[in-house]
């Protein structure tokens, strides 16, 4: 499908709820869909569930993972109070002051430390879905973004436009910070102060404080065979109605200068936001998509010259986010949520240059979601054929935890 037809494309869907980055509102589309493999494929097999993190006073979300050059695995992910734990009702909101970034470390990917290490309070608010990218030479970087809540008065006083959205608090608005990233040269023990990206030029909303908005996203970030490092970023690009569009940002410097190259992803009425980018062994630059008013298609965005320009189109499935790993034989594993019924989390291979998404054959690794707020997967290899694939998950719409998949590859 191209980007011209795209445009006479439309799907009904429900607003159920705020998403991880908040800014993209979720339709949910309930498909009939042909019996898919769960035990077994020609490429995949299950081994194991496991439970990374849980704590009943606590709503956690949104992890990312790395594998250290020890081989110890560390997962990075949001945890806040469970509002349910105060007795609180109503529905889930994930903007929280008291949001922070925390991370548990493993040496088998089965067994976890108990106690999280704080990766970061951010002063104004809270922070959200923490992206892990571990460099060459051992360098951690740490990717998010933040809200702060703040009252309709103040609200009132700023520069606008702004972006604001329902807190957990009747009287207090969340407003969009914008992103920032972290550096770790010792394995993720201490941690330097903020680095804040540009803001972009599509960019059209402002901080609480009146700056342009620095970039942002959830998703995993790449570094190239040249060392270079591409982050596919989202901007809000249409005020009304709200529409936000995808762009490649890069860093030669391991982080601590970016700098804006092109659009990934643009169009009138496909909204496109968080991303995982990666370079396949030819080169190209490889975007994957999460997509609104398009019927929750996954959409993948290609570009043949480094990163100068991009064409994009749908991968045919539904689910999101979706995050890619490569593996030893040069195949990609492509996993993301399914918040669709029957709620879960699901894998494809690809081949090395990832051409062939239309026709791979779909894995479900899991099938037993409570409720659409799951997924945000991020796989790890753990060995020659073992990988483990992190996500967060609730079941009969219980406690929000972090919870692991590991399967064998063939």
């Amino acid at each position: 499908m191209n980007n011209q037809k795209s445009k006479k494309v439309r799907y009904a869907a429900t607003v159920l709820a705020i998403s991880s980055l908040a800014f993209s509102f979720s339709g949910v589309v309930i498909a009939n869909e042909p019996a898919l493999h769960q035990a077994e494929t020609s490429s995949i097999k299950k081994i194991k569930d496991v439970v990374i993190y849980e704590d009943e006073n606590f709503y956690c979300a949104f992890p990312s993972v790395v594998k250290r050059p020890d081989g110890e695995l560390i997962v990075a992910f949001r945890r806040a109070p469970s509002r349910r734990a105060f007795g609180e009702k109503g529905p889930i909101i994930h903007i929280d002051p008291n949001s922070y970034l925390v991370m548990v470390r493993s040496k088998d990917g089965e067994t976890w430390t108990k106690n999280p290490e704080l990766i970061y309070s951010y002063p104004f608010g809270g922070s959200q879905d923490p992206c892990l990218l571990q460099l060459r030479d051992g360098t951690l970087l740490c990717a998010s973004y933040a809200w702060a809540l703040i009252k309709p008065e103040g609200i009132e006083n700023m520069k606008k436009p702004v972006f604001a959205y329902r807190s957990i608090f009747s009287d207090a608005m969340g407003v969009f910070l914008g992103g920032y990233l972290l550096r770790s040269t010792d394995g993720g023990k201490t941690w330097q102060e903020p680095i804040y990206p540009p803001n972009i030029g599509p960019e059209i909303n402002n901080t609480p404080f009146g700056d342009g908005i620095p970039a942002y996203n959830r998703g995993a970030l790449y570094e190239g065979k040249s060392g270079r490092i591409f982050w596919a970023v989202a901007a809000t690009d249409n005020e009304a109605p709200r529409k936000t569009s995808v762009h490649l940002i890069t860093s030669d410097d391991k982080g601590l200068n970016w700098t804006y190259r092109s659009p990934i992803a643009v169009d009138e009425n496909v909204v496109f936001n968080e991303a995982s980018i990666y370079e396949t062994p030819k080169g190209d630059i490889v975007a994957f998509l999460r997509t609104e008013n398009f019927g929750d298609q996954a959409c993948i965005a290609r570009s043949t010259d480094g990163g100068q320009s991009f064409k994009w189109e749908s991968m045919g499935f539904m689910g999101h986010p979706t995050n890619a790993l490569r593996l030893p034989d040069n195949r990609v594993l492509l996993t993301y949520g399914y918040r669709h019924q029957p709620f879960g989390i699901r894998a494809r291979i690809l081949n090395a240059e990832c051409t062939d998404y239309a026709t791979s054959e779909e894995f479900v690794l899991r099938d037993d979601g409570g409720t659409w707020d799951i997924g945000y997967s991020w796989p790890v290899q753990l060995d020659e054929n073992r990988v483990l694939v992190t996500y967060y998950f609730n079941k009969g719409d219980g406690l929000r935890h972090i919870a692991g998949t590991i399967i064998e590859i063939k």
